[in-house]
């Protein structure tokens, strides 16, 4: 039986990690920076190297609260969560020969892959450009997500971008090569309980609504994939874990009106321009990411309708 160590238990992700451990009756510890400061070396080699653990997964990092907005005023600690302790991580797993998992993120990236008639693509990173937006309804079988191979085009290398998308980029980038890790890329998580991290949540608490098309992550079908892949003996590198297919926000809104009736009607901002004007500090990634890789390593994960679908038919409100 597998014994696990985990870094940011206590989460919206790591606590959805944390019950499917449970379930599935994995031993798992909890390491709490209040326990052991895990961020410094010394303290974290000290640790792997008296307690041998068969997989350490890494949901620690910093993703601004309300939003990524918040990240551009403390980039500091946002370059501390999001690529110094995953480097740190990396050095010490290394050392160890421990196995390790990182909860990345698919916001490295804007737009889609947009197949040209002589088989070749061109990027497009606004979606949402009246004239890209048309032909992604008419004609959606064109637009490819990004790979896992496909270098981020939403980073401090390809900008513009948000500190935050950055941070994740260059994280991914410092730990390339260094020891055997999977880096589980995460989408815009959602699932059936309310929670002000659970985009379904979010989606039906903006005063207004920003439509443009995503790669989700159902949060449940993630944690599962992602340990699929070490149990399965997966090779180590990178994965998008995202529930196949694509999705509008005004298509998410109108399942909410119909499995919901939450008794309000939604406004959208009519463009980009009043949005950011508005809403916005800084600019925020939409994109579709492929999902094959993960499929052709025998994970098994439920399209976006479904898991969608399922989602809402379930869902649990906050109690107040």
């Amino acid at each position: 039986m597998p014994r696990i160590l985990i870094l940011g238990g206590a989460g919206y992700i790591g606590s959805a990690f944390l019950d499917e451990f449970r379930r599935r009756e994995w031993p798992c510890r909890v390491l709490r920076r209040s326990d052991a400061d895990y961020t410094r070396f010394p303290v974290l080699l000290d640790l792997l190297r008296g307690e041998r653990f068969d997989l350490l997964v890494n949901c620690a990092g910093y993703t601004g609260k309300p939003n990524v907005d918040a990240c551009e005023l403390a980039r500091a600690d946002t370059l501390l969560g999001n690529v110094t302790l995953p480097l740190t991580i990396a050095h010490a797993c290394a050392e160890t020969g421990t196995p390790w998992g990182h909860i990345s993120s698919g916001c490295i990236f804007s737009g889609a892959k947009m197949r040209q008639p002589d088989g070749s693509h061109r990027v497009e990173r606004d979606l949402m450009e009246p004239a890209i937006r048309e032909q992604v309804e008419s004609a959606p079988e064109r637009f490819e997500g990004f790979t896992e191979t496909d270098e981020p085009n939403f980073s401090f290398r390809n900008g513009p971008c948000s500190f935050y998308s950055g941070s994740k980029a260059l994280g991914e980038e410092a730990i390339a090569g260094i020891g055997s890790h999977y880096v589980w890329r995460l989408r815009i998580p959602f699932d059936e309980l309310d929670n002000s991290r659970n985009y379904l949540s979010k989606v039906q608490r903006y005063p207004r609504v920003y439509d443009n098309v995503n790669s989700i992550s159902h949060r449940g079908d993630f944690v599962r994939a992602a340990l699929d892949l070490w149990n399965q003996r997966a090779p180590f590198g990178t994965y998008n874990i995202v529930n196949p297919g694509r999705i509008t926000t005004r298509q998410v809104v109108e399942r909410i009106q119909a499995r919901l009736s939450p008794g309000r009607s939604f406004e959208f901002w009519r463009n980009d321009t009043e949005f950011y004007a508005t809403a916005a500090k800084t600019p925020r990634s939409n994109c579709i990411l492929d999902a094959s890789k993960l499929l052709a390593a025998g994970v098994k994960i439920r399209p976006v309708d479904e898991a969608l679908d399922d989602a809402l038919q379930h869902w649990r409100p906050e109690k107040s």
